[in-house]
């Protein structure tokens, strides 16, 4: 017997892999680093924007919050074994980054210029394409 038909769709259910495997982590900060820094473009302009040009915007809150968002990508690269020195230059972008955007208006200017997550982002895949190449993803 056919199960009834419900008055209303499914909600389409959207989950982060949970795992600690290279996989998952690649996916998560593939996510996050895409939020932070191109979640929409600026119409007319055409410039990608994230939640942290906008979060930004809010004085001292916003930068707690976008550098503890940028803290997890070092955190998560530590814990898939990158060695000291690519972890310092990838808490180096996050401080700088936090440096910059605590000065009003100069850092919420540079946010769209200065993209630490998108660097760290580029350190992480270097590492992860190299060590576990079996999560290399074919984009189209």
């Amino acid at each position: 017997m056919d199960k009834p038909m419900p008055d209303r769709p499914e909600p389409i259910r959207f989950a982060l892999p949970a795992g600690t495997d290279p996989a998952s982590v690649r996916a998560r900060i593939v996510l996050l680093e895409r939020l932070l820094e191109r979640s929409f473009t600026i119409p007319g302009v055409n410039m990608p924007v994230g939640l942290d040009a906008i979060i930004g915007l809010v004085p001292v809150l916003g930068d707690v919050v976008t550098t503890a968002m940028g803290a997890y990508i070092v955190w998560e690269a530590k814990n898939l074994g990158l060695p000291k020195w690519k972890l310092a230059r990838m808490s180096a972008n996050v401080l700088f980054d936090t440096a910059i955007g605590a000065i009003p208006v100069i850092g919420d200017a540079a946010d769209l210029v200065f993209r630490s997550n998108s660097k760290n982002l580029r350190i992480l895949l270097k590492h992860i394409d190299k060590h576990h190449p079996e999560t290399r993803v074919i984009e189209g």
